[in-house]
């Protein structure tokens, strides 16, 4: 789905592109309250607030910490909805500007407060709920990426040519949207030791997601999935009767859109499918540790193992000026598209992702391609410099982008520059947005995008934690 659409802002239109027109942060008044006030927040977190009151005294750059005010509490202040049902929570949460969950997003926008756990039940509570949330959503159906709340309800996209289903907002298939679930059950396992959301329930929403992937390998076949869709934006429906341009089957699991919601043009998606390597992993030592199902543990990794020994031969390609280099999009006949989203996964982020280190060296080569010219979506202008993609356009630069930059540098001044390039570039919203003009910050999309936001906190909280000099 084109999210622009969905903009609620006063707004122009332009080239096509909805965007937003306010005052420079110059014109703001110092730092306007501009969070939602205590009583209209969804959810409250005391050691969240205690990390606000803890970060706004050491460092003193207000206006950092201002936005970390605004930012890092953004989802929990305005898109969850959590209830205790019982011994099973539940946890459903919208992107912001859009009623609807998706299983990327949901999973990214509490990610951040993970750490915070230990120290708050309640928090903890709620993203168990998002686990609990997230495997009913799989169980609905494996090939949707967005969920409504009502599962009567009929999607903004019910004409699209697919198996569409009430209580789905929309049926984009994207590797992604399987592996972040995983990502995010993992990662609460590791810190709390809380098995509770393991249950059946999760056990059938990852053996579904294997079966995904298997059918998405495309060895016996296109597979069940296919989609199309009437509309004008070419990024939004899918080549070739809605299953996509011919790969071979080499190993790789095809993904028909990105994590951009954007569709492929190669269906082989690569760091999609380095994304999968690491969920499959993760879900096999929990299939293993807390199942004790050795035999799902095995089929998983060998799932996993397949992938990777395919990445290796397929993904790779020789740059004449970077060297050897990772591919954004493959289709096992030798066929490669070199380029970069800011979408996470992205090839800048798959060090966040856990999918390989920082270190890599063919990594290393491939970060050089993404942040120059080379990278048809890297775009350099007046406002700043930054990772975009074709969702919203030429010369549209993502806060994701950036933020992905810094946290997967480890250098000063590089993370230096990524953190004074966001605070200069919020246009006086104190929030981060979808993405802004590489010229003029003020036009920008999507004034509410809780990602974003709440990644951005991620970042002055890991560099505060970490590099403190930096925020100085």
């Amino acid at each position: 789905m084109n999210r622009n659409r969905f903009i609620k802002n006063t707004a122009l239109l332009s080239t096509g592109l909805m965007m937003s027109k306010i005052p420079s942060f110059a014109q703001a008044a110092n730092f306007p309250v501009v969070r939602v006030p205590a009583a209209k927040r969804n959810f409250t977190s005391k050691v969240i607030e205690d990390a606000i009151v803890e970060f706004q005294g050491a460092v003193k750059d207000k206006e950092l910490g201002w936005l970390f005010n605004n930012c890092f509490p953004n989802t929990l202040d305005t898109t969850v909805t959590h209830k205790a049902d019982g011994a099973r929570p539940d946890t459903y949460v919208i992107t912001g500007d859009i009623d609807a969950m998706w299983l990327r997003d949901s999973t990214a926008q509490v990610w951040p407060y993970l750490h915070f756990i230990k120290k708050d039940r309640s928090l903890q509570q709620l993203i168990a709920g998002v686990i609990n949330r997230q495997s009913a959503c799989i169980i609905k159906d494996p090939y949707a990426n967005a969920f409504y709340d009502d599962p009567n309800k009929q999607g903004e996209w019910k004409d699209d040519v697919t198996d569409m289903k009430p209580g789905l907002h929309e049926r984009k298939w994207e590797i992604d949207s399987l592996c972040y679930p995983i990502r995010l059950a993992h990662k609460y396992w590791q810190l709390t030791g809380d098995t509770a959301p393991f249950d059946a329930k999760w056990k059938e929403a990852v053996m579904l997601t294997l079966k995904t992937f298997k059918e998405q390998q495309r060895k016996n076949g296109d597979g069940p999935y296919h989609f199309q869709r009437k509309t004008s934006w070419a990024t939004d429906g899918v080549p070739m009767n809605g299953y996509g341009y011919p790969v071979k089957p080499v190993g790789l699991i095809c993904s028909s859109f990105r994590p951009s919601d954007d569709a492929t043009i190669y269906s082989f998606l690569v760091p999609s499918n380095f994304f999968a390597v690491t969920s499959l992993r993760q879900a096999a030592t929990m299939f293993e540790k807390i199942l004790n199902d050795k035999a799902g543990a095995a089929e998983l990794t060998a799932l996993a193992n397949e992938v990777d020994k395919a990445l290796k031969q397929y993904a790779v390609i020789d740059h004449p000026q970077y060297g050897k280099i990772y591919a954004y999009e493959v289709n096992g006949f030798g066929s490669y598209n070199l380029m970069d989203d800011a979408n996470v996964p992205s090839l800048l982020g798959m060090p966040y992702l856990d999918a390989m280190p920082v270190s890599d060296p063919v990594y290393q080569n491939t970060r050089k391609m993404l942040l120059s010219p080379n990278n048809p979506f890297f775009f350099k202008g007046k406002a700043g410099e930054g990772i975009g993609g074709p969702h919203a356009g030429i010369d549209m630069i993502w806060p994701l982008g950036i933020i992905i930059r810094g946290l997967t540098s480890k250098d000063d001044a590089e993370i230096k520059f990524c953190v004074q390039l966001l605070k200069k570039n919020h246009a006086g919203t104190g929030f981060m947005h979808e993405s802004f003009h590489k010229d003029d910050a003020t036009k920008f999309t999507r004034s509410w995008f809780a990602w974003a936001n709440t990644l951005f906190g991620e970042f002055l909280w890991e560099t505060y934690k970490n590099k403190p000099a930096l925020l100085a």
